[in-house]
């Protein structure tokens, strides 16, 4: 199917509250931890939800930078964030300042690792109605030694497991080694994350994450009705989408309209998991974007009320592929990708720096359902040198929306994303 571009903010989120904010990260002499229960002071936070909000904030920052005009976008915060933090436990110094600034990771570290590694269970703990799993592991050159506590920690709190390749004799080799497990982990749907010539003899460490998700809507869309309808993108042009519909005495969903925008959300079978979708009455996403917070993003999850609505989405499958060294160093992390990084948590051997961060992600949103997956190599090198209802309201998302898939009970967002034209993978 080509790309989408339409307006729409499309999320998948869980019954709990959605955290996200899209302001910049701040200083990192600040606690996160402090920082997030001051945005949030009537709400007693979990570490866990602490967890969740630090990876929206990150998810919406990182979000802003990669959304250009016109274009889909579509990554999984979650799995960035499970491949830096692990990173992270090996940073010291200005490198650790930096990192946990962007990242929005507490100083505690204890809280930190236990709430980390309980939503991990979490996410892997899966339900009737929907597939969801996420892994980690580490890619090691055999010349490199790990220092034995990093080593543990990472196979303790994030169950990855260290494997040894041979970068500097047989670096192809190793690659499709990697990107054969992440393959595996997301059934087929991620292949080749790591490109040719991005492992090369200076290669020394390899970090990875895969997360994939398959989940059947609630309530599913007969394919007989699907037809051929117009879609209007940013610039006003008009293509050809496949367009979904549930327009029955039984389509009843939490709803909700806000001054020029209608929110809809759409449940998965299980019950733990859901869409929100962010619809402006106009093809003018840029707008929301531009004001979109956490507390919008809470504020309309309470105000949502299950009524009848006639529901028009199109069909759609996204392809995305990000190489973010780059945008993560512009978003305060500079330190990590210079000579000047300090790794020594994870190796004493040889001074380590992040070459690359590189990030594929796939979604397909269909009559049935939603099908996704999303994988991280942080690679690593030596250093070099309510009421009456008047009327039935239509929700119909023939314009740019944005999406998150996320989990109901933490509000922690797995995969975010825009179309901007269904019509392009």
């Amino acid at each position: 199917m080509k790309a989408i571009s339409m307006a729409l903010l499309f999320l998948l989120i869980s019954t709990a509250f959605l955290c996200g904010c899209l302001s910049k990260p701040e200083s990192a002499e600040a606690d996160s931890v402090v920082q997030m229960h001051q945005m949030y002071p009537e709400k007693n936070l979990t570490g866990i939800e602490l967890t969740a909000l630090a990876n929206n904030r990150f998810a919406l920052n990182l979000y802003r930078e990669l959304a250009g005009e016109g274009n889909n976008v579509f990554f999984s915060p979650w799995s960035l964030n499970s491949a830096l933090a692990m990173t992270y436990e090996g940073a010291r110094g200005n490198t650790s300042d930096e990192m946990r600034s962007v990242l929005y990771f507490s100083e505690n570290d204890s809280l930190r690792r236990e709430s980390f590694s309980t939503l991990d269970r979490r996410i892997n703990a899966n339900d009737s109605g929907y597939t969801l799993s996420t892994a980690n592991a580490l890619w090691v050159d055999s010349g490199l030694s790990l220092l034995d506590d990093y080593e543990a920690l990472v196979k303790d709190t994030y169950q990855a497991r260290a494997d040894n390749l041979d970068f500097r004799a047989a670096p192809e080799e190793a690659r499709q080694t990697i990107n054969h497990w992440v393959e595996q982990k997301t059934a087929g749907k991620i292949v080749d994350l790591i490109p040719a010539g991005h492992v090369d003899s200076l290669t020394r460490l390899v970090l990875t994450n895969a997360i994939y998700f398959n989940g059947t809507w609630m309530r599913t869309f007969d394919p007989s009705l699907t037809v051929d309808e117009d879609f209007l993108t940013e610039d006003g042009r008009a293509v050809k989408v496949p367009m979904m519909r549930q327009d029955d005495d039984e389509t009843w969903f939490n709803y909700l309209e806000t001054g020029g925008l209608q929110v809809l959300e759409m449940p998965y079978a299980g019950g733990r998991l859901s869409v929100m979708i962010l619809l402006p009455h106009d093809q003018d996403i840029a707008s929301l974007e531009r004001s979109l917070s956490s507390e919008d993003l809470d504020r309309w999850r309470d105000s949502l009320e299950e009524r009848r609505v006639d529901v028009y989405l199109p069909r759609f499958k996204l392809k995305a592929n990000y190489f973010l060294a780059e945008i993560l160093a512009d978003l305060g992390m500079p330190t990590a990708f210079s000579n000047m990084a300090d790794f020594t948590g994870i190796s004493p051997d040889r001074p380590l720096f992040i070459s690359q961060v590189i990030h594929q992600a796939y979604v397909d949103v269909n009559e049935q359902g939603t099908e996704a997956a999303a994988a991280t190599a942080v690679e690593m090198a030596e250093a070099a040198a309510g009421a009456e209802e008047p009327e039935i309201p239509v929700f119909r998302a023939d314009h740019p929306f944005l999406f998150l898939i996320v989990d109901d009970e933490t509000g922690c967002i797995l995969f975010l994303g825009r179309v901007s034209d269904p019509n392009l993978e």
